[in-house]
């Protein structure tokens, strides 16, 4: 067990934390739940038990993913806005519940923007096109000619209406005018095994769930969805190649529920943004797919309310409806 020094306390903040007043001289001093609100096998469950692995090095006490996914994030992620806010329960997110469900669903059970404290934003990570290689395409226009020719009969999977993945998909339909037919599963890591097993031909999904099976040949990689090319998957060109001014990326951020003691939230992201610089840590994001986070709370609630701004537009733009 950790006991945090008021100059230890200090050292965190000046690493990029918030301001903290005195009070909090010890945490943890029991475990700390992280809450995935997806099933395991995704890519927020991946990078969420690395973080967990590291916090639990760093700080000397157990940190425990919680996997609770339904309603497209929306059920793990009420859990932690209803949770007590003493630091011990915290949510690792992505676009859905902190940016995109708000505008997917008619009624929300928790409000976004005033039930939760940001912590850290965690990761960066751009999602690929892939297809099972029963479709026998290899490029992005292979799939767009194929799609015209026939269409409605290319089925695609997501982790569930509305999710990143799901809208990333319907921008790519809609620019590029083609008809495509969702399968929603619960959950990113469901969504996968239909594709692997070939029971859907297509999915949008993170690098750090899809590296593995790219470079195991169990799926076929089109093109990222991100503006650049990826460092991990440097021969893929991207979307935008063949449809300009397409860009669907994905993040991860870990937020507390609102009223989090500010000491805890600057402890706990001075300790990721340090392993974040870990050489070794960075390498495992890397070759996940994923880009290092960093930075503030105030960095990440900027990021936040940059990301809400778009993905409101691109919901718009798709009409999509979760409810």
């Amino acid at each position: 067990m950790l006991r945090t020094t008021t100059a230890a306390l200090l050292a965190a903040l000046a690493s990029g934390g918030a301001h903290a007043a005195a009070g909090v001289a010890e945490y943890p001093v029991k475990p700390v739940r992280i809450v995935v609100p997806f099933p395991p096998g995704g890519s927020t469950d991946i990078v969420a038990r690395l973080m967990a692995d590291q916090l639990q090095q760093g700080l000397r006490q157990s940190f425990i993913v919680d996997n609770r996914g339904g309603a497209g994030g929306n059920l793990g992620a009420e859990l932690v806005a209803k949770s007590a806010p003493d630091g011990y329960t915290m949510l690792m997110s992505s676009p859905g519940p902190q940016a995109i469900n708000q505008f997917l669903y008619s009624k929300m059970p928790y409000d976004t923007e005033k039930d939760f404290a940001p912590v850290v934003l965690v990761t960066r990570q751009g999602n690929v096109l892939t297809v099972h290689p029963s479709v026998g395409v290899k490029t992005v226009p292979e799939l767009i000619e194929r799609a015209r020719a026939k269409p409605g009969t290319i089925n695609y999977a997501t982790g569930g209406s509305g999710t990143s993945a799901h809208l990333a998909t319907v921008l790519f339909t809609s620019m590029t005018n083609i008809n495509l037919v969702h399968i929603p599963y619960k959950g990113s890591g469901p969504a996968l095994l239909a594709l692997l097993s070939g029971q859907v031909e297509m999915m949008f999904n993170t690098l750090p769930a899809m590296v593995p099976h790219v470079r195991a040949g169990k799926v076929t990689a089109l093109a990222v969805s991100t503006a650049q090319r990826s460092a991990t998957l440097p021969d893929l060109p991207t979307i935008a190649t063949y449809v300009p001014g397409y860009e669907a990326s994905s993040w991860l951020a870990l937020v507390a529920p609102a009223g989090a003691p500010a000491p805890v939230i600057a402890l706990v992201n001075a300790e990721v943004n340090r392993m974040l610089r870990k050489p070794e840590v960075r390498d495992r994001l890397v070759a996940l797919g994923a880009d290092p986070g960093g930075g503030s709370p105030r960095d990440l609630a900027k990021h936040l309310a940059a990301e809400t701004e778009k993905w409101r537009r691109i919901v718009r733009l798709s009409g999509a409806k979760a409810d």
